[in-house]
């Protein structure tokens, strides 16, 4: 083979290796785009919440809440009980906009950049974790070896500084393309804890009927269960304002 065909040969190889990287990387962003899409279907959602916080010595705390979804970026969390819990309520909104209301000030104040690494009410989950924006707006997904056939693994990294993880690992379900389980690495590149779905469908929606959130570090879980849940009942706009956090007195 003379220069010139060695030259042609390696050009060749080097486009095909970056049209082959090409597609892994769209077949990496349609599976995440699938989970987007399964995990935001429904026009609209309502349902309750029971949260199970649980300590290192096996102590639980049951709180419960009303949730109420429009769209994506819509998402109001209201507590009913235990008691000094009531009344606590955070909004979601567009651009990763959330607003939280205490009682105890009787005014809504919105969570800072800072403030959104930290945790969701008190629970494993931070408000990142509950934020509106897809997982394709917020993270780059690559494709990893599956673990069995029945799941994909993508590895997905933060597009922004900001984001409290340096990585998520994401087990799909490969023939509904749900989350099986999620591993969060913190800026340290240390695995700190992980998310576990149970899955269900109701009509022509899945949904996760129960979140299992585990802090490896502190020896803390966050459980959350949905029941009776809705979905699709036109629910009115005027739900997801600054000014309906305030409970009517």
């Amino acid at each position: 083979m003379n220069q010139i065909n060695k030259l042609q040969a390696a050009f060749l190889f080097f486009v095909l290796l970056c049209y082959a990287d090409h597609l892994h990387a769209q077949s990496a962003a349609s599976l995440l785009a699938g989970m987007d899409q399964l995990m935001s279907a429904p026009k609209d959602k309502e349902a309750n919440v029971k949260m199970v916080l649980k300590d290192k010595t096996g102590k639980e705390k049951v709180r419960e809440a009303v949730m109420m979804q429009k769209g994506q970026y819509h998402k109001l969390y209201r507590y009913t009980a235990p008691e000094k819990q009531i009344g606590i309520a955070t909004l979601s909104l567009p651009d990763d906009i959330i607003w939280l209301y205490m009682p105890a000030f009787k005014k809504a104040v919105k969570v800072t950049l800072l403030s959104k690494s930290q945790a969701f009410t008190g629970t494993d989950f931070s408000y990142e974790d509950m934020s509106g924006s897809s997982y394709g707006e917020r993270f780059t997904p690559r494709i990893l070896s599956s673990p069995d056939d029945k799941m994909h693994q993508l590895e997905l990294m933060p597009k922004s500084t900001k984001s409290r993880y340096s990585k998520i690992i994401v087990f799909l379900d490969k023939t509904h393309l749900y989350p099986v389980k999620m591993e969060y690495f913190d800026k340290n590149k240390d695995y700190f804890k992980n998310a576990t779905y149970s899955y269900k469908k109701q009509g022509n929606y899945w949904y996760a009927e129960e979140v299992l959130m585990t802090n490896l570090k502190k020896e803390h879980s966050t459980g959350i269960i949905l029941t009776e849940i809705k979905f699709d009942q036109g629910i009115d706009d005027e739900v997801f304002t600054v000014e309906n956090l305030k409970p009517v007195e």
